[in-house]
């Protein structure tokens, strides 16, 4: 089959597949089709629930027995995880993903840990999104001196390394809580999304619906965020979701040297920072910190790439061979009956 007859088929299948549903039923069609989007928010999901439940969150009670400040005789080798199968069977033991040298349950303390970092990824991604929304509107919306001040106050803040300016807010908020250092971090990683918006909105305030809501008598932030802002929403939630994932890993890298949430908290980066000496000789120290950063920042990725193929109208699902042969059969059979 030649390429034109392919693109052809494959409008018809795509055409047919979507007629009749709106915009967001579209939206939603193509994502739930996403095989990578969709096992990463099962895993991720997975993962919540196991974070939630187990030690316990908030008022929220947990079923496990130790928790992240409990001290225990070691045992098992050198508090070697005992998480295995045995004679019974697969069991998971006193400790499965064993002990450090004094005691305390790692598993308890990777599920303590990774609440703090996923408490960091979606503060700092709710409102670093917020931040960056709100200045890329008005810059984009307005233009003229407006843009000017905003996007050189961004340049300024991109020109300096997020690392540097992050540090220097975690030494002075990371001790506190979670909750205080994602804020802090917020105020320096909405760059990014400042300038996607406001090239959005650049370019969607030369359309003929602003011009119309502008006749009807519309106000300038009704039309920002009634009319311009659904129309921008795609790239918003797309890049909302690869700003959680980096995140997440700066907050990783802060905590490991030491700028982020420090001692008695604990976070997956505090984790690996105090157990890196630990690699050679008890490598489980180092290893279930380093799964969950890894797991957790790849789901937030897929599912950033599932969003981004969903909303862009460009991306069109590769019909496959059994596809290609159904619209052949039917094409013919359609032939046959005229000719009949």
């Amino acid at each position: 089959m030649s390429t034109v007859q392919t693109d052809s088929v494959e409008n018809a299948i795509e055409l047919k597949e979507v007629e009749g549903l709106s915009q967001g039923r579209i939206v939603l069609r193509r994502f739930l089709r996403h095989r990578g989007a969709m096992a990463s928010i099962i895993v991720l999901a997975a993962i919540v629930l196991l974070v939630t439940t187990s030690i316990g969150w908030g008022p929220v009670p947990g079923w496990w027995q130790h928790g992240f400040r409990d001290l225990s005789p070691v045992a098992n080798a050198g508090g070697a995880p005992t998480m295995g199968f045995g004679d019974g069977g697969f069991s998971f033991g006193a400790h499965p993903f064993g002990q450090d040298n004094i005691g305390r349950d790692v598993f308890a303390m990777v599920m303590r840990g990774t609440q703090q970092s996923l408490t960091v990824m979606v503060v700092i991604g709710f409102f670093a999104t917020l931040i960056g929304v709100v200045l890329g509107a008005l810059s984009g919306y307005f233009r003229g001196r407006s843009d000017n001040i905003i996007m050189r106050f961004t340049d300024m803040v991109i020109t300096i390394p997020v690392i540097m300016i992050g540090a220097i807010l975690g030494i002075l908020v990371g001790g506190a809580s979670a909750w205080s250092l994602a804020i802090a971090l917020s105020l320096v990683t909405w760059t990014t999304m400042a300038r996607l918006v406001r090239a959005q909105f650049l370019a969607l305030r030369e359309l003929e619906f602003v011009d119309a809501a502008r006749v009807a008598g519309a106000s300038s932030f009704r039309i920002m965020f009634k009319h311009i802002l659904p129309n921008a929403i795609g790239v918003i939630i797309v890049n909302a979701t690869l700003l959680m994932a980096s995140a997440i890993l700066l907050e990783t890298a802060l905590s490991f040297l030491g700028f982020g949430i420090r001692q008695p908290e604990v976070s997956l980066g505090t984790l690996i920072n105090e157990y890196q000496a630990a690699f050679s000789t008890r490598p489980w120290l180092f290893w279930w910190p380093g799964v969950f950063i890894v797991t957790i920042a790849l789901c937030v990725n897929f599912i950033g790439d599932g969003l981004r193929d969903a909303f862009d109208p460009r991306q069109r699902r590769i019909p496959t061979a059994r596809a290609l042969a159904k619209a052949d059969a039917k094409k013919a059979a359609k032939a046959l009956k005229a000719n009949a």
